[in-house]
């Protein structure tokens, strides 16, 4: 079907995020860039996944590939988080963009792992074709259709609308996002849960068909709102590296860092420049779709204590949900790195 085949170019990296388990191709884009460098003049390999946990590399990325960056870099584009993981494990990566929970659950099977920043906040969407959704209370009697059973998606949505007060609601689980959005575009679906950029492809398929179909609640905002003043923030996508890297590397993984961060600051300050990077690098599959997505993905750059007190927050929400989303416990402290004071 040509709209499951477009929203799937879309789909990339989201489900990813929120998930332990994908499957899929892995392709590869390299870039190197660098004046400037520290004493360890070697490349660090980038491993950085299409869609959200990607969207801020792409200045950077582009920045590499002409040689202008302060540090040297080889940017790998990996399609499929668990390549990008395997990547990681057998040494070919030294940075990675991997789920938050995923490095959890590396610490706790005793790899080595550091997370060295969060970059992606909640990309979670309430999507609603039939105009009765504005608020969670809108939720109560209503079927919801989502991706992630057993996984961050299903913890997240159960917390909030516990947290809420929604007792009386349908969850209907599927394996696929992309079919989750063309069920909407198609009328089979009324009310899903999506993660960017698929919800903006799903709103500008819908449109496109003549149906009306919107986000009307950002899950981020609503986790916001539960955690109020807490040490609690929906912290989904991070970059890692191992220890020994680290260790071996600290000035020129704190370059990255710095390089990284003003990546970030540079996608959310120009989201038309961002969106075609992204179609360049293939990061979202379309311009225009990245665009209007980029703005919703919640990217943001958090390191240091701020990092830690909040991801504990989060790893504690969903260790009482299911302790195996984060490797059956709570992680070490080793977890987070806390020594980048830029």
């Amino acid at each position: 079907m040509k709209i499951k085949r477009i929203i799937a170019l879309a789909l990339v990296m989201a489900l990813s995020v929120l998930a332990l388990a994908s499957c899929g191709s892995t392709g590869t884009t390299e870039t190197t860039g660098g004046t400037g460098t520290p004493a360890n003049t070697d490349p660090a390999n980038v491993y950085v996944i299409s869609g959200p946990t990607g969207v801020g590399a792409v200045s950077l990325m582009e920045k590499a590939a002409a040689g202008t960056t302060e540090g040297k870099y080889n940017f790998v584009l990996a399609e499929n988080q668990m390549k990008a993981q395997a990547a990681f494990l057998n040494g070919e990566a030294d940075i990675v963009a991997m789920p938050t929970n995923m490095a959890s659950a590396l610490l706790n099977k005793g790899e080595d792992v550091v997370i060295l920043a969060v970059n992606t906040l909640g990309v979670l969407y309430i999507m609603d074709a039939t105009g009765t959704v504005k608020n969670v209370s809108d939720l109560e009697g209503k079927t919801i259709t989502a991706t992630g059973q057993g996984s961050n998606p299903e913890y997240i949505l159960k917390y909030v609308l516990e947290e809420n007060g929604v007792k009386n609601v349908t969850i209907n689980f599927m394996d696929d996002a992309a079919a989750i959005s063309a069920g909407m575009v198609s009328g089979s679906i009324e009310i899903a849960m999506l993660p960017q950029p698929v919800a903006t492809a799903t709103v500008v398929q819908g449109k496109n068909a003549g149906k009306t179909i919107a986000p009307v609640i950002d899950m981020n905002a609503e986790w916001e709102k539960i955690a109020g003043e807490s040490d609690s923030a929906l912290m989904m996508g991070c970059v890692v590296t191992t220890n020994a890297y680290l260790n071996a590397n600290k000035e020129k993984v704190d370059l990255f860092l710095k390089e990284y961060k003003a990546s970030i600051e540079a996608v959310l300050a120009d989201a038309d420049a961002a969106a075609t990077l992204c179609e360049k690098h293939g990061i979202i599959a379309k311009a225009a779709i990245a665009k209007q997505a980029i703005p919703k993905c919640n990217l943001t750059f958090a390191t240091g204590a701020e990092m830690k007190a909040k991801l504990t927050g989060y790893f504690t929400v969903l260790h009482a949900a299911n302790p195996a989303s984060i490797g059956g416990k709570m992680p070490a402290d080793s977890l987070f790195y806390t020594g980048y004071e830029g």
